[in-house]
């Protein structure tokens, strides 16, 4: 059996699913699943790969100004019909000669006019054409395009993504509620989590016994290190703070001259890591922007979490906020005093931590990816 997972790279939490679907088809059917993850949006015709680099520098720069990209996406519907799609032909050619019997769309804008280009050509072949939606609520910021009634599945999230596709019409018998589709590290053994923690701290020098700060940094090196940074120096305790600045060198030149000249903070600044499972597991709280990615991680493995909102909150952003206030499992801070203030409660009050952490445990949906695979495979 052939699996074509479609994805593109505009934020972080899209590929992230693609390759957690890949790794998890792996691990449930062996080689008897073949997988291949198509970035198509970037590869289908160069204005598709502009629009997703515009949308990637306004999430760094100014993410308030995504509620008019957002909007213009959601009524310009560029991808809903398969003739209006620029550059089909190279997609089609790929689907013909693979000949794929899943299609597997993990983003909002590949699963209309992309499905029917799909089945167009291979008249002949029984193709399913499945929707994964990793949002986390409904609402404004939830794209309509997520929903197709005429794809043969929808797999979402949580009950309130559920809900919301049967509201615009997918019919109950497509769709099925997976939970989150997490990389295979985050649902593994307890002790073993504990065994990377310990390593990692090792290695940064850090104890456990004190409070540690995650800042994180998404795909388009979106962050407010420096700004958070100050505010966090100037509460005056021993803290340790791991910086992550993804593949941008001058962030971390920046982060490393402030650790220098604040020599009571342990502070560390990481590049690109694939080791997220063993830092979250030793960080007290991680501070990050409201993408369904790292809400998802953090409800997962239990870790409290600040939503980063300093300049403004995306469409698609506003959802992960809504369904953390909802479940009362996150804070969020629209200025780096803000998110400074929580992490000063966190530290003064460690009953807040730990009420968190069972809000968390509340929010967590109880799907596994190991049934979302075998619900894709079986997919009539």
């Amino acid at each position: 059996m052939r699996w074509l997972i479609l994805t593109s790279s505009t934020g972080t939490g899209h590929n992230m699913r693609a390759d957690s679907l890949r790794q998890w088809a792996e691990c449930v059917f062996g080689a008897s699943v073949e997988v291949r993850i198509h970035h198509v949006l970037e590869k289908t015709h160069p204005i598709y790969s502009l629009g997703v680099g515009l949308y990637n520098t306004i999430q760094r720069w100014c993410p308030r100004m995504h509620h008019l990209y957002f909007n213009y996406l959601e009524l310009a519907s560029l991808h809903r019909s398969s003739a209006k799609i620029l550059g089909r032909d190279s997609f089609v050619k790929l689907v013909t000669e693979w000949a794929p019997d899943r299609i597997i769309s993990v983003h909002p804008h590949t699963n209309h006019g992309f499905f029917d280009l799909a089945r167009r050509a291979l008249p002949n072949r029984r193709t399913r054409c499945i929707t994964y939606c990793g949002e986390l609520s409904g609402g404004y910021g939830l794209s309509r395009h997520w929903v197709n009634p005429r794809a043969d599945g929808f797999i979402g999230a949580t009950d309130e993504i559920c809900a919301a596709s049967r509201s615009v019409g997918m019919p109950e018998k497509r769709i099925f509620n997976g939970g989150f589709l997490l990389r295979s590290s985050f649902y593994g053994a307890e002790a073993r989590r504990e065994r990377e923690a310990e390593i990692m701290a090792r290695e940064l020098g850090f104890e456990r016994s004190v409070f540690t700060i995650l800042l994180s940094s998404g795909l388009a090196g979106a962050h407010n290190h420096i700004e958070i940074l100050r505010e966090i120096a100037a509460l005056g305790h021993p803290l340790q703070v791991v910086a992550l600045c993804g593949h941008r060198a001058n962030t971390r030149r920046k982060v490393e001259a402030f650790a220098r000249k604040h020599p009571h903070l342990k502070v560390r600044a990481l590049a690109h890591t694939d080791r997220m499972l063993a830092l979250k597991r030793l960080t007290s709280v991680v501070v990050a922007r409201p993408g369904t990615g790292a809400t998802s991680e953090a409800i997962q493995l239990g870790v409290p979490l600040i939503h980063n909102g300093i300049g403004g909150v995306m469409p698609q952003e506003l959802i992960t906020v809504r369904y953390c206030r909802i479940h009362a499992c996150a804070y969020f801070g629209a200025t780096a005093e803000e998110i400074v203030r929580h992490i000063r409660r966190m530290i003064q009050e460690p009953a807040t931590l730990n009420r968190l952490r069972k809000n968390l445990a509340a929010a967590r949906p109880a799907g596994r990816p190991e049934q979302i695979v075998h619900w894709i495979h079986d997919c009539p």
